[in-house]
């Protein structure tokens, strides 16, 4: 474990949630009962920039004195969150996507104010331009998940649930770099903490059958926000120390699971915001009262 990610506590989550306070949208809590079940949904897809990754951003940005030009690389809602915390606090942002990166994310980036650039086949040919332009002077490199603050500004999430909703058992997020899930398993007070990935993107899973982070394949529909290909050190760390359930679930089901959201519920969300969903359908989620955090809608998906 990384001396980093050791000092990381609830009081960091806690004190993040101070600082993004006057920036982000407090989520609400929706409780409904589906086929016969009561469930929470924590609808993080109406937050600023669309998903749970401003909360991240904004306080990796207030963490210290502001810098004249964040730089990143993402799949999409990163990116967003990244440009939309830049226009929030009055800084510059560009941010690298894949080529693969959707039109709907990347047209929202550069509707936020950012200079986007398309580079590489995947995010790791993305993030090692994003970092060679961060070594200028006055840029700065904000790494999606791989970085203490933007873990304990995730967590924000999952305090709010809990100062909602004290009598929640379980939390279910779904997972790319890990980020959410460990920045959700800081405040959780021993609650059961369930990480959902697509089959076709299990780089927790891996890491976990492992031992260690490592390189995984990345193939699903919901890649463009759970296409990790190796799961953050930082969030590693913290994972490993806490309770942890691992839940793949396949494309079909997380397609399913999308579609009820929009039916039972009117919530319409990218395939990634659905997978919790998705493990719960399928019984993967356990508890007397669990929560599962709704994470992001940045799509052009409309029902039929």
């Amino acid at each position: 474990m990384t001396t980093r990610t050791r000092l990381l506590t609830t009081a960091d989550v806690l004190a993040a949630a101070d600082r993004i306070r006057p920036y982000a949208r407090r989520t609400p809590l929706l409780d409904v009962e589906i086929d016969g079940r009561r469930v929470l949904l924590k609808l993080e897809h109406l937050q600023r920039s669309g998903s749970f990754k401003l909360r991240g951003a904004l306080n990796a940005m207030l963490s210290g004195p502001l810098d004249d030009h964040v730089v990143s690389a993402s799949g999409g809602n990163h990116g967003l969150a990244v440009a939309t915390a830049a226009a929030l606090l009055g800084v510059r942002a560009t941010v690298y996507v894949p080529e693969s990166a959707p039109a709907s994310k990347a047209r929202r980036i550069k509707a936020a104010g950012a200079r986007l650039v398309r580079h590489g086949a995947d995010f790791a040919a993305a993030a090692a331009a994003a970092t060679e332009l961060a070594q200028r002077p006055g840029h700065r490199f904000l790494h999606p998940y791989d970085d203490p603050a933007v873990v304990a500004g995730q967590g924000t999430v999952a305090a709010e649930i809990l100062a909602d909703a004290p009598a929640v058992d379980t939390l279910a997020v779904a997972v790319g770099g890990g980020g959410l899930a460990a920045g959700t398993a800081l405040p959780a007070g021993g609650r059961r903490i369930v990480a959902v990935e697509p089959e076709g993107c299990p780089c927790l899973h891996d890491a976990l059958a492992a031992g260690r982070p490592v390189d995984s394949a990345v193939t699903s529909v919901a890649a463009s926000a759970t296409g990790a290909t190796r799961v953050g050190a930082i969030p590693f760390d913290i994972l490993t120390s806490h309770e942890v359930a691992s839940v793949l679930v396949t494309d079909a089901q997380i397609v399913q699971a999308r579609d009820r959201l929009w039916e039972e519920c009117r919530i319409a969300v990218e395939p990634a915001a659905a997978a919790p969903f998705a493990a719960w359908l399928a019984g993967r989620v356990p508890g007397d009262l669990p929560c599962l955090v709704v994470c992001g809608a940045n799509t052009d998906w409309r029902p039929e």
